[in-house]
Formats: structure tokens, sequence, C-alpha cells
């Protein structure tokens, strides 16, 4: 809208300035006369002010209604006392009219407009940008084997348990789960994470991202706005509806610069009529003061730059829910982690091992995995899945047997294997060698489980002939990510705290692999929240990182919360910002954006509010004995650069490394 009564405008104030007597004097030239011409400025200058005008005479009525007068309040005051003044020169009244400087007003002020919603609209518009990467059509697969066919059908057909194929280079369709397939797929427009992720049988895929070079047939769990997409969607809209404690010192501070230049154009009125100037010229003054003075720039200094670090938060895998959160971030001075699925997995792995004689650990993970393959115990699913996160082969067993509260045996390549702890070795009359023994009694102090893999003979559970050639130690394994995390937020200054149900001896294993400061172990969920506030009364500013679950009371006690690990669930109501992806480095690069979106901010109102103090003395003619006097043309240039200013310094936030 701006848009075009700019252009549409700027079209009718050329002839406004080309038959005005502004420009005539100041190049020396007479403009072409015919009937009529005296009244192009009258004519045009009217007709700019009636269609240019109106967003700010709408915007002013609305400002008056709700009892905020702002910078709308001062556009209309100033456009309507130059469109009073001049039309009362025209039926009579002594003076010079002021068309030009209207229509040029109204033209630049429009143009002003137009660049401030372009550039709130590409920062709150960039998100959108996410709902095109969704395919218009999915590929659905029907039946099996010799019956299977394939058919496209529009996304609105997709439903829960829907089978589709996503081919080489195509964009998942919908939220899902991996049946077949390998591929390697761009989650970074989601995730914000640069690196194709691998995704084989089992494996989660996100709506919106783009796969590789294989093909995944995937089972759809999630359509239209069970989506992870329309989550982030949702949480970046009420973000940018949330207020910030900054946003509300700008408003105020425009209020004020409201009244300031509602009473500094009075007086500069009356300070000219009482020098002796002539009613147009005091009006000029009075006119460019209002124009000058517009809060236009400081009521876009802070709303660009959340829109903008908000969106690029989102756009970084950080979801911010609540602006305040964002904004207390940079002042935190300690950090609490959850430990179960976020400094670690929340799944057991193998952690540690210990092997034989000249048997290789992959080797030995090998073969208790291809013992453990067809278990259902959750610690013989950790065996198999640590031998999948190493790309190991695991070879195809026979025999299977579980035995019960003891562990299951197995043939594998021919040979006898079982694979149990403690209670094994007890029915199998086994002892181990001595370095297994010392392992595994290392492993029991950190509170990990120990697994051991056994060689029988022919078959025969004789103890004499059975031999353990492994220990597994197996618990909650720690993120990879996690080391870095912390070191990261030391970096800055931070102090790390883990809190966690989990024993003393677990959680101080836990801690002293990744260096953190110090353990609250044995915590109740109930009683997380009061150690929250117990850091808080030490005089720390805290942020708890959770899953979002158990821990919503800590989430929300804190100053600020963040939700780690929500994956494909993203609509997390605990915390103030919102983690993508499972990575507790994010937390460092929250903290960085809250910074560097404070310091625009700064930027941003120092530059806003000071400008007013040189430029409405300047507009109020405080040079004039030196021949220098603005013109409302002039001072609405200068207005408007000032917006451009904070516009485009804002626009440099996008640079920001996170």
């Amino acid at each position: 809208m701006f848009r075009d009564r700019f252009w549409l405008s700027l079209l009718l104030t050329l002839p406004t300035l080309v038959w005005g007597h502004m420009l005539q004097r100041a190049l020396g030239y007479t403009a072409p006369s015919f009937p009529g011409s005296s009244w192009i400025p009258a004519v045009f200058g009217t007709a700019v002010f009636l269609y240019g005008g109106i967003p700010f005479l709408q915007g002013a009525v609305h400002e008056i209604r709700d009892r905020l007068p702002g910078m709308m309040t001062l556009i209309a005051l100033a456009i309507n006392v130059a469109f009073l003044f001049s039309a009362a020169v025209v039926l009579g009244f002594p003076g010079m009219p002021l068309w030009e400087e209207l229509a040029t007003l109204v033209t630049v002020m429009l143009l002003g407009h137009w660049i401030e919603m372009r550039s709130i609209s590409q920062a709150q518009g960039a998100l959108g940008e996410l709902a095109k990467l969704l395919p218009n059509t999915a590929v659905r697969v029907t039946g099996e084997g010799a019956t299977e066919r394939v058919e496209d059908v529009a996304l609105s057909d997709l439903r829960e348990g829907d089978i589709v194929l996503v081919r080489p280079g195509a964009g998942v369709p919908a939220d899902g789960v991996v049946r077949s397939g390998r591929s390697d797929v761009n989650e970074a427009l989601i995730t914000g994470e640069s690196a194709a992720v691998q995704k084989a049988e089992g494996a989660k895929v996100i709506a919106g991202t783009v796969n590789g070079t294989g093909s995944l047939r995937v089972e759809v769990t999630g359509t239209g706005d069970r989506t992870t997409l329309a989550g982030i969607m949702r949480l970046v809209e009420q973000a940018q509806h949330s207020r910030s404690r900054a946003q509300a010192l700008a408003d105020r501070a425009a209020a004020w610069l409201t009244w300031i230049a509602l009473g500094s154009g009075i007086l500069t009125f009356v300070a000219w009529l009482l020098a002796g100037a002539t009613a147009a010229d005091a009006v000029t003054r009075l006119v460019t003061v209002l124009v000058i003075a517009c809060p236009h720039a400081l009521g876009l200094a802070i709303p660009l730059v959340l829109a903008i670090s908000t969106t690029l938060g989102a756009r970084s895998g950080l979801l911010v829910r609540d602006r305040r959160g964002l904004e207390d971030a940079r002042n935190l001075t300690t950090v609490v982690f959850d430990k179960t699925g976020t400094l670690t997995l929340g799944e057991h792995r193998v952690v540690g091992m210990r092997t034989l004689g000249d048997l290789p650990d992959d080797d030995a993970l090998r073969l208790a995995a291809s013992v453990e393959r067809d278990a259902e115990h959750p610690v013989a699913r950790a065996i198999v899945q640590s031998a999948a996160d190493r790309g190991l082969e695991v070879p195809a067993s026979a025999d299977f047997e579980a035995m019960s509260g003891r562990g299951v045996r197995a043939s594998v390549d021919g040979r006898a294997l079982a694979a149990g702890g403690p209670n094994l070795l007890s029915s199998l009359g086994v002892t181990p060698a001595p370095e297994l023994i010392e392992f595994a009694e290392q492993s029991a102090s950190r509170g990990q489980g120990v697994v051991y893999l056994i060689a029988l003979s022919d078959g025969e559970s004789d103890g004499d002939e059975a031999q353990a050639l492994a220990a597994f130690a197996v618990a909650d394994a720690v993120r990879p990510e996690s080391a870095e995390a912390v070191r990261l937020l030391h970096s800055a200054g931070i102090e790390v705290v883990m809190m966690t149900g989990d024993s003393h001896a677990v959680a101080e294993a836990v801690a002293s692999e990744l260096g953190i400061d110090s353990v609250l172990a044995e915590v109740l969920p109930e009683d997380k929240a009061a150690h929250i506030e117990r850091l808080q009364q030490q005089g720390k500013q805290v942020a708890m990182v959770g899953d979002g679950v158990n821990d919503a009371p800590a989430l929300v006690t804190a100053n600020v919360g963040v939700a780690i690990g929500a994956g494909t669930d993203v609509a997390v109501e605990a915390g103030d910002i919102v983690l993508v992806r499972s990575d507790p480095r994010d937390v460092s690069r929250i903290v960085n954006l809250s910074r560097a979106t404070y310091r625009k901010m700064v930027q941003n109102l120092w530059w806003a509010a000071g400008y007013n103090i040189f430029a409405i003395p300047l507009a109020a003619g405080v040079l004039a004995p030196w021949g220098v006097l603005l013109s409302p043309a002039a001072g609405a240039v200068l207005m408007s650069l000032s917006t451009v200013i904070v516009a485009l310094n804002a626009q440099l936030l996008r640079r920001t490394p996170l």
C-alpha cells in the first residue's frame, strides 16, 4: 500500500515542484505559462494530500482514539497545518503557500514507511519461506511386493500411517519415520545444521527437508498443522507478538518524544512570530519541527531488531517463544543442565569395553550385537544400537535362546556364544580374567551396568570350557556435543551446573568427563524448581535446560527456560526458548544471539533518540542567524534518513555468527 501510494504521489509531486515557486527560485528558471497553470501547485498538492496523506490521517485518528499520540499524529499534524495554511493563502491570506513542501513531505514519508514495512515484512516473512519447501504433492505407496503401486496425491490427502516414497532430491512431504532405504537428508533450514544427516530405517524425518541421493520409504506420523514446520511457525508467530522490556522502553521514549515535538513546535511558532517573522515563515518552522521530530526511527529501532533476531534464531534451530527470555539470556551467569536426554542421549549405549588377548573391540562388539539382536531387553538394544552407531556389519545368528534373568545365547559363524550379566557368569560357573573383573568394578563404581560376552564349548554350558571374552559397560551415553557445549559456556564466562535424579556416582562420572563445575544429584522432579530458586537467591541469573516434560516447573522458575530435545515435537509450553535440535551447544548460541540483539537495540536507541537532540533545534532555526534554515522537505529527508540508518543497522544483525 505504501509502495503504490508512493509512486503515484511522486508522479503528482513532480508538476507541483515544476510550477511551484521553490524550485523556480532555486534553479532560476520560469515554468511554462498557460491558462490555469498558476493553479497546478494547489491542485496537485491537494491531490497528494488527499491520496498520499490518508494513511497518516487514519493512523493519527487511531492513536488519538487510543490516547497514545505518536509519529502518525505528528505527521498528520504537520501535513494538516501545511495544507490549511496553503489553502488559506490561496483564498487571500497573506503569505507564501507550502504546496511543494506539503507534496514533497507526504511523498518522502510514504517512501520512509515503505522502506520500514518492507524491512519488517522481510524479517517476519523470511521464516514463512520455509512453508514453500513443502512439495505440492506426495508419492503414496500402497500394497507390498508384487502388488505395490505408487500414486501422486495432494498433501491434504495424506494420513498418518501412509507410506510415502521420497525420491532423490525431493522434499519430504510430511513428518515421519523411515521404514526402508538409506539417504542423507538436508535439514539446514529446519535445524540450522549445515551438514546433511544420514537417515536409515527407524530414523525420523521432518517435513520440508530435502532428500539426498538415496530413496526413502517413510511412514507418515504428522501432517498439516501437526508437522514440525507448522509448530515452528506457531512458535515464531507467538514470539513476534510477545513484548520485550526494551520495546516497552522504546514505546515510552517515543511517547515522550511526541509531546516534546508538539511543545517544541508550538514554542518555535510563537518564538518566530515574536521575532517579527511572517506567518508563512513561522508555519514553515512549525511544520519542519513536527516532521523532523517524528519518533519514526525510535518506533522502528526495537521491533525491527527483534523481528530479525527471532527469525535468525528460528532459521538456526533456536525458537524464541518469549522475547523476554531471549533478552535475559545476555545476563546469564549460570546454566543448569538436566542430565538425562539433555547432556546424555536418554538411551543406553556401550560407553566402554575391555577385551581379552588380541580380540579387537569392534569384533567383540559385532559378536555381542549378533547374539543380542533378537533380544527384547533394553541392554540388548543398547549393544545392537552401539554396533550400528559404529557402522559395524553384524552377522546373522542362529539357535537364539533367551535365558530368563541371566542373558541370551546364540550361534554366530559356527561359534556358540552367550551374553549377559553377573547372573549368567554364576550359572555358567565362569570366572572372568582379572582385567575384566577390574573393568567391571570400575564401571559399577560409576553406576554403569556390565554385560559379558562368553564363548561356550560346542554349544554346551560347561563352565570348564566357557570363557569370558569381553566386558561391556552399558549406561546412558553422553552426547558427543556435550563436552563442547560446556567449553563454549565456560569461554563465555558462564558457570555450568548439572542437575539429575541419578546417584552421586553416576552424576560425578558424567560431570568429570564433561568438565562441569558443580553437580546436584538425586534430585526429585518436584524439587528441581526449589534448587533453581536457591541459585537465584545467591544472586545468579539462571538458565534451566531440560526436556520440557518433568523439568517444566524448573524451566518456568528459571530466568530463562530452554527446552531441548524437542525433535519433531516443538510445542513445548514451559520454556522461553525451544531448541529444534537435541544439541546442548545451541545454548551458547542463544547467549550469543541475545548479546548481539542487545547491542543492536542499544545502538539503534542511541541513534534514534540522540538524533533528535541535534535535529529539533536545527529545524527550529537556531542557525538562522548564519543563514542555515531547513525546509519541511529537507526535514522529511533527514527524518527518513534516520529511519533508513536504523533499518540498515538492524539488518547487519543477520551477519552475526552464532
